[in-house]
């Protein structure tokens, strides 16, 4: 059975390498890219390169129109927002304009931007050269519900607020104002390989025939990564204008295509069912970071995932061979059950990332399963009616019992006062969604601060002594509720009171054992046979 066991760490370890070595293959393949070296040796119309429209250095103007229409042929029915003359596409701004919301898009409606990069002095329809791009100013999202004070309720001033906010389902998604639009250029004078286009790109390359050789017009790129969730606004039947703030900055040719393929990821995450919150989540790992904070990222998070999965395949398999509960405390498991479910019902109702929630998730069904292991509890069915049963503790079990049963107590005197009075504490000074909320937030306090107590037989089976380590840094990483974060922090406390105890207390050798045996006593040999 331990080769086995050995064989499949191995193996999960093995696929984690060649994952991580495959990935990173990928992003060098990404950043770097093959000019085409035929430009290099001479300016031949047939070299089968594409050269840069922006080589021949050509006065441009940006426009930014909005429309409620998703194609547009001429300039009817459209309104000029923004217009940028002389525009240089080595010089960054930000500008804030006043937007008008028409009457469609107030009723839940759609409004698009469209963005024009043309030769100065020449309308975008008129301009045989001008790249556009369109992107949606609105999206769609369940407004989050407000969080009051469950006693006393809301104040005046709220109430009067209230009464002039449009009023929505709360399980029912609105319409939302992207109050942000981030602009790049492609800005490199990068000459490509005809036969080798990079796939990323050149859906976003629009080329023209000048003389005898091709040119790519310049790359005009919309940054969705920048549209975060806390920017965007609720779109009430009485608004009529919007702000949004236009931001532009030059793009490498290597960040262009990796933010090409991180917005094709988030775009893949929303299709197989993850919500705007959830892929903001994501978004916010690229946005406003560097490029060695990214690769720590990615590393983190590979080495976060290979831990869970070694932490619960090591779980499940101790649990399986587990024939009794002697030396092992019930209420214990119980206790871990009972916070680890408090925990995912937390979680879930802070409406933390999947990344969070879906480990947190299996954690629960796993502890749900060994809870029932503990109780030798079986189900039996009669016609459509279960009966459960629970099976009998031997002597030594029972003993246990007892010890556990003394140690809880001690530790109740402790714990029910604080959750108590911490319970009624928040309830008069802090505001929640609902009474649920509140249950939910009390309870997860008491886990938080006194789940550790519990954690010290465990600290270093199913891989906790060095996942302990990687959680610290994937708490910071990803978004999640403040309490869920600091609570990352409770193995490191037993951690290090586990190193200073064996420092203090090393291991005494010469001490003889159950068996009449120590470690320094060297074992007997047979004399060998001349």
């Amino acid at each position: 059975m331990l080769p086995r066991r050995s064989s499949l760490t191995g193996l999960a370890v093995g696929l984690f390498a060649v994952y991580v070595a495959h990935t990173c293959w990928v992003m060098y393949g990404i950043v770097h890219t093959r000019p085409c070296l035929a430009a290099a040796r001479a300016n031949d119309a047939n070299d089968g390169c594409i050269r840069p429209y922006l080589a021949r250095r050509p006065k441009l103007q940006l426009s930014v129109y909005t429309t409620t229409r998703s194609n547009i042929g001429t300039e009817n029915n459209i309104d000029l927002v923004l217009n940028v003359d002389n525009f240089d596409v080595e010089s960054k701004f930000e500008r804030t304009v006043n937007v008008s919301v028409p009457k469609k898009t107030r009723n839940n409606g759609t409004l698009y931007a469209y963005i024009f990069l043309h030769h100065a002095g020449i309308l975008p329809w008129h301009d045989g050269k001008q790249v556009h791009i369109v992107s949606p100013l609105t999206t769609y999202m369940v407004p989050k519900p407000e969080e009051i004070n469950l006693l006393t309720g809301e104040s005046i001033t709220q109430q009067i607020e209230a009464e002039k906010k449009q009023h929505y389902a709360l399980d029912e998604p609105v319409s939302h104002w992207r109050s942000r639009l981030t602009l790049n250029v492609m800005v490199e004078d990068f000459v490509f390989d005809g036969s080798s286009l990079p796939a990323d790109v050149h859906r976003y390359m629009k080329m023209v025939q000048l003389g005898k050789t091709v040119h790519y017009l310049p790359i005009l790129f919309i940054d969705q990564l920048s549209n975060r969730v806390k920017d965007l606004m609720i779109i009430n039947r009485s608004t009529t204008e919007l702000p949004l703030t236009v931001s532009y900055d030059k793009i490498s040719l290597g960040k262009l295509r990796f933010w090409i393929h991180m917005q094709d990821a988030v775009y893949s995450l929303q299709q197989f069912g993850f919500s705007e919150k959830d892929a903001d989540e994501v978004k916010g790992i690229f946005v406003d970071t560097n490029l060695y904070f990214l690769a720590l990222t990615f590393f983190v998070a590979a080495f976060h995932l290979l831990f869970d999965f070694l932490a619960f395949k090591n779980d499940i398999s101790f649990w399986k061979k587990k024939k009794s509960m002697i030396g092992m405390s019930t209420k214990a498991v119980l206790w871990r059950c009972f916070s680890t479910v408090i925990i995912f019902l937390f979680l879930l109702d802070e409406q933390t990332s999947l990344l969070v929630l879906i480990p947190a998730g299996i954690g629960a069904v796993i502890e749900l399963w060994k809870v029932k292991k503990a109780l030798k509890m079986t189900i039996e069915w009669n016609g459509l009616v279960p009966a459960v049963k629970f099976g009998a503790f031997t002597e030594s079990e029972k003993k246990t019992e007892e010890y556990d049963t003394q140690a809880m107590k001690y530790l109740s005197y402790l714990l029910y006062p604080l959750c108590i009075g911490g319970a009624i504490y928040s309830l008069l000074n802090i505001k929640y969604k609902s009474w649920y909320s509140w249950l939910i937030n009390s309870f997860v306090n008491g886990v938080y601060a006194f789940g550790f107590l519990f954690m010290l037989p465990q600290l270093f089976v199913n891989y906790k002594a060095f996942n302990t380590f990687i959680d610290d840094i994937f708490a910071f990483i990803i978004t999640m509720p403040t309490s869920h974060r600091l609570a990352c922090f409770r193995d490191d406390v037993v951690f290090l009171v586990y190193l200073y105890q064996r420092w203090l207390y090393p291991v005494d050798k010469s001490r003889v054992n159950e068996y009449g045996e120590s470690y320094e006593e060297k074992p007997k040999r047979k004399p060998h046979k001349e």
